[in-house]
């Protein structure tokens, strides 16, 4: 099988959600008496309930606050004169918890996909909530409803079919904002957007690429790469332009769950037969599948890792549409893999690892002619009698081979060591 011979997923659904002015929010849900003024959370608590000033700085601010002027990791003393009717308060982050625990409660009975980047924002991949909630756009309106209908707290939403593009869409409208790129639009809707739009593209690189004339996402979509990298850089480079264009594969990744699973073997001597590195692959493969059935994870992307005899190290991945934790789809994919880029030269390495992980079903609907029963039952028979007692297919030119050394790494530890394309 070949993962570009899978039928085409539907579209990814991201959701990026942010609390509005959500400190100030909080202190205003706990002091009725605040609501409508303009409120300011920073300093230190003086000892009776109020903000001491010398050398304190703005956490956060109302947006009735905020159109005065003022802004978060402004000096106080500062924004003091600019709004002088602002209320200030201190910062009372086990209040912030608590709302901030309430709001993921709910957003977390749509999908367990949540990536929380602060207290008050977070991914949400509501991809695979479609046939219970509904499409990404509906799934989000009944999120935002019941945030304020359960908490009294005001939260934008950016739906797209990426991190990149909601987030920038989620910011766009506030507050309460409300913003929806269909599959399809997403370079289209970045296109008249100015460069600081884009997350991760600062003052320092807005002036490297001004410097080519440029001043919108769009223009910058339309460079060719080769001179964006040449400005910037080659991996920040290849960043940037991709998501100008609102190319953006990275996952929406839960905490604590791992962003990718690979094993991999050196041989004691070098090998530069097929058969016997496709028959290592598969093992490989099939540890790797075992791993993923175990933490109840699939993935898209399939790594290879190859290293010859005198050291180069080669890293070459292939994305397939549909997740997997199949072994026999990871076997396949990798093989491919690693004929495309196999010099024939000896080596004396080889890996195989999953990456863009996600969480499975309980049930791998994802494995193609029904083999995840057998998968789960050779995890099974590998658990009792050894990791070696039972495998699929043949062993010729593996008999008298021996490896050492395997690990299980995370993203980026072996992509450190690619090689230039």
């Amino acid at each position: 099988m070949s993962g570009r011979n899978a039928p085409r997923p539907e579209p990814r659904g991201v959701i990026h959600v942010d609390l509005d002015a959500f400190y100030a929010s909080v202190e205003q849900l706990r002091r009725p008496e605040l609501h409508g003024r303009p409120v300011i959370v920073g300093g230190g608590d003086a000892g009776d309930g109020t903000s001491s000033v010398a050398r304190a700085v703005v956490s956060a601010a109302s947006y009735d606050a905020r159109a005065f002027g003022v802004q978060s990791a402004m000096p106080l003393a500062r924004a003091i004169r600019l709004c002088p009717t602002a209320v200030v308060v201190p910062v009372n982050f086990p209040a912030y918890r608590r709302a901030s625990a309430h709001v993921f409660a709910i957003v977390s009975e749509y999908t367990p996909l949540v990536e929380p980047l602060s207290l008050d924002e977070a991914f949400l991949d509501v991809t695979g909530s479609a046939l219970r909630f509904g499409a990404p756009a509906a799934i989000a309106a009944q999120m935002r409803d019941r945030v304020w209908a359960e908490c009294r707290l005001r939260a934008s939403f950016g739906v797209a079919t990426c991190k990149t593009v909601a987030k920038i869409a989620s910011d766009l409208r506030k507050p309460r904002g409300f913003v929806v790129v269909p599959p399809g639009e997403e370079a289209a809707f970045l296109a008249p957007l100015p460069l600081r739009r884009l997350p991760g593209l600062g003052p320092a690189t807005e002036r490297a690429v001004q410097g080519l004339g440029v001043t919108t996402l769009g223009q910058l979509a339309a460079l060719p790469l080769d001179v964006v990298q040449r400005r910037v850089g080659r991996a920040h480079g290849g960043s940037i332009w991709e998501r100008a264009q609102g190319i953006d594969d990275s996952p929406v990744t839960v905490p604590g769950q791992p962003k990718s699973v690979s094993r991999e073997e050196t041989f004691s001597r070098d090998i530069s037969d097929r058969p016997s590195i496709h028959a290592r692959i598969a093992e490989l493969a099939a540890d790797v599948g075992s791993r993923l059935r175990g933490g109840a994870l699939a993935g898209r992307t399939v790594t290879v890792k190859l290293r010859y005899r005198d050291f180069t190290t080669l890293t070459r991945q292939l994305t397939i549409p549909t997740p997997t934790q199949s072994d026999t789809v990871i076997r396949d994919v990798a093989r491919e893999v690693f004929d495309q880029n196999w010099s024939g030269g000896p080596i004396r390495l080889v890996g195989v690892g999953m990456s863009m992980l996600e969480e499975a079903p309980q049930l791998d609907l994802f494995a193609a002619g029904g083999r995840a029963p057998l998968d789960s039952t050779l995890d099974t028979l590998r658990a009792r009698f050894g990791p070696r007692a039972i495998r699929r297919g043949a062993r010729e030119g593996l008999r008298d081979l021996d490896w050492r050394g395997d690990d299980v790494r995370t993203l980026g530890s072996a992509a450190a060591e690619e090689s230039p394309q």
